[in-house]
């Protein structure tokens, strides 16, 4: 298909990992997209659209100063020390009149909480190490002025090809036990409903932060129960996991900032169009 012309020019960083590269999939027959890439690939070698970043070693300036985004969309996994850094770097650059940075952050910044469900503009607390690395990208991201930065915060994100359903497909074969969290209250989605709303998000030149999970709540255990049976006929051996012997829940759901229908989704919905 080819590429219509935008006002925009999108830089993906970490557009080889798995929702990195559903965004840029998503997002390079409507806009001019470019990604990176971390460990050597030779087919994204070849893609002049890519470009190799090792978030330890190199300078996203220098990236940055090639492709001249108008909008950066940061899916970077690595070193947590690393990537505060760059986005350190990010975050000037974004002071740019025409740039703006879309964050993927994570439901685990309310991990601390357990009683309720949380949404857009509730106080941020964890309790794990991701939580607080997470925390702490947010909220340098939050001091910049609003209308540069929109905050994504994810749930479990489930897809046919999705890491959680490859370890559930290995364990499965190889009848390792799979962790379960019976206690545990979520919201999910897939890669393709997100990429969907992130197209929305850039098209409506929305910011601000936005919590991306299914409308309604799910158990952990459950869920994946449910997942296992569309895999196939398995006899799954699982471990129970109880971080705590009440119900405690680990859900973003939005408030402020709600999406049109069309990009609203149940849990079910994602069990039924997963392709397994």
């Amino acid at each position: 298909m080819k590429v219509k012309e935008s006002k925009h020019r999108i830089l993906i960083l970490g557009a080889s990992g798995f929702i990195g590269n559903a965004i840029y999939k998503e997002l390079c027959s409507y806009f001019k997209t470019y990604g990176t890439y971390c460990r050597s690939d030779e087919e994204l070698n070849k893609n002049k659209h890519f470009y190799q970043y090792n978030i330890e070693e190199d300078d996203i300036f220098e990236i940055l100063d090639i492709v001249k985004p108008t909008i950066i969309i940061s899916a970077l996994r690595g070193d947590f020390a690393a990537q505060i850094m760059a986005h350190q770097h990010l975050s000037e650059y974004i002071k740019t009149p025409q740039c703006k940075l879309i964050y993927l952050s994570s439901a685990v910044v309310f991990d601390a909480y357990s009683k309720y469900p949380s949404y857009e503009y509730d106080k941020t607390l964890s309790h794990s190490i991701y939580g607080h690395f997470k925390i702490k990208i947010e909220n340098a991201l939050l001091r910049l002025p609003k209308q540069k930065v929109a905050i994504l915060r994810l749930p479990m994100v489930f897809g046919s090809n999705s890491p959680r359903i490859e370890s559930l497909k290995t364990y499965l074969k190889e009848k390792e036990p799979i962790e379960i969290f019976p206690n545990l209250i979520m919201n999910v989605t897939t890669s393709k409903k997100l990429t969907q709303q992130i197209h929305y998000i850039i098209n409506r030149n929305k910011f601000g932060i936005f919590h991306l999970g299914s409308k309604d709540l799910v158990h952990h255990d459950d869920f994946i129960k449910e997942i296992i049976n569309k895999l196939g006929n398995y006899k799954p051996v699982f471990k129970h996991v109880y971080t705590t012997n009440d119900d405690r829940y680990l859900a973003v759901l939005p408030k402020d900032n709600v999406l049109p229908k069309h990009l609203q989704l149940m849990s079910q919905e994602i069990l039924s169009k997963l392709e397994v």
